[in-house]
């Protein structure tokens, strides 16, 4: 029986939605996850997660858990849910990401990927197989397979070399995932991961290879690296022509509110970004009207609720001038308000999205929204 049931796909854009099963609940898509890297979603604690975004699922990363705390401490405390008291869903990301980014740190082989810590130096080693071990340790309900996301922009020799590299790895851990079992009880699923830079044909070639493979979803990466915003929308919907329906489609690391929603017109069923969380240590808090920094002077005597129209009890309880002073106070409370604002800012976006899509009013209602969010109504 497959894990993901569609549930219904607007009849004027490519947007769906559905249901993906796990042993530690339903996630509902189209779904933004927020990104718990290290084991806790950055300033927020996990009850106040849980109370005033009601995640569906969360993502943690399997190269930073690697490094610390380790296997030896997760498998001691029984996985990363015990570990973290989160009941929910996990997702985790195989590290493949964060070995691009440190590629001064790095050496790329048929075998895997060497790296030497960021924070110690230490030598390490990923390959397909010991990134689904890795992954076996964590006991995440959702793994990702090691891929290479090659860097933006590519020549199309090397965006060739990466993709075919990428593939024999996802064969490799295809293997791996049968010839092992999970450690803690539930089962975990893995999703393939596309790749091919910004050429279309190595696209379609990724998408009919990770599709054949018959993971349990299907990932979309190796976009929002710089490229156009205009492209990423074009390559995302290309890879959603290719993939198959009846799995999930998760598109990597994007992104602002407005690129969920464009996104999601295409055929993207899931999400995840550090904006959010990032954004709000900044001050910069996200509306349905535009972005506003409430680290300015025009916040002090805002005494009007942080977000009026808001279902969120922090947006109702606490104002925008208590928030402005945190920041300047430089108090740490001001980086979980503004953090639990913004994630369920975004959370309510990606529900409001399934409403709509379910409605039939999707098509008509997101591209005015796109628009308005982009703005910066302070300036």
């Amino acid at each position: 029986m497959s894990a993901f049931r569609l549930l219904a796909t607007d009849t004027q854009s490519s947007a769906r939605v559905g249901e993906l099963h796990t042993d530690h609940g339903t996630i509902r898509t189209p779904i933004f996850m927020p990104v718990g890297t290290q084991a806790t979603v950055k300033a927020v604690l996990q009850e106040a997660l849980a109370r005033h975004v009601a995640p569906d699922i969360i993502l943690a990363n399997t190269y930073h858990l690697h490094l610390r705390p380790g296997a030896e401490v997760l498998e001691g405390a029984g996985g990363l849910h015990r570990f973290m008291n989160w009941p929910g869903p996990i997702l985790t990301d195989s590290g493949g990401y964060q070995v691009y980014s440190l590629s001064h740190l790095r050496k790329i082989t048929p075998e895997g990927v060497r790296f030497a810590s960021h924070i110690d130096g230490s030598r390490h080693l990923f390959t397909p197989e010991s990134v689904i071990e890795s992954q076996r340790s964590i006991g995440s309900d959702i793994m990702m397979l090691l891929d290479e996301c090659p860097p933006y922009p590519s020549d199309y020799a090397y965006a060739r070399r990466s993709l075919d590299l990428t593939h024999q790895w996802a064969r490799q851990a295809k293997a791996h995932l049968g010839a092992t079992a999970p450690r803690y009880g539930h089962h975990q699923l893995a999703f393939g991961i596309v790749q091919g830079s910004t050429y279309e044909d190595l696209r379609k070639e990724s998408c009919a290879v990770v599709a054949g493979l018959d993971f349990e979803g299907n990932a979309i990466g190796g976009l929002a690296v710089g490229e156009p915003e205009a492209q990423l929308y074009d390559l995302a919907a290309l890879c959603c022509q290719h993939l198959p329906t009846t799995k999930p489609r998760y598109l990597m690391g994007v992104g602002t509110p407005w690129n969920l929603l464009n996104a999601i017109a295409v055929g993207v069923d899931m999400f995840d970004c550090v904006m959010p969380t990032r954004n709000a240590r900044h001050g910069l808090l996200f509306y349905r009207d535009g972005i506003r920094n409430l680290k300015q002077a025009r916040y002090k005597h805002a005494h009007e609720p942080l977000d009026p129209d808001s279902t969120s009890a922090i947006d109702q309880q606490y104002s925008k001038a208590y928030l402005h002073h945190l920041f300047k106070a430089e108090e740490v409370l001001a980086y979980e308000l503004a953090s639990l604002h913004n994630l369920h800012f975004y959370l309510a976006l990606v529900r409001e999205a399934r409403q709509r899509i379910l409605e039939g009013t999707f098509a008509a209602w997101h591209p005015g929204l796109t628009q308005a969010m982009r703005q910066r109504p302070e300036r």
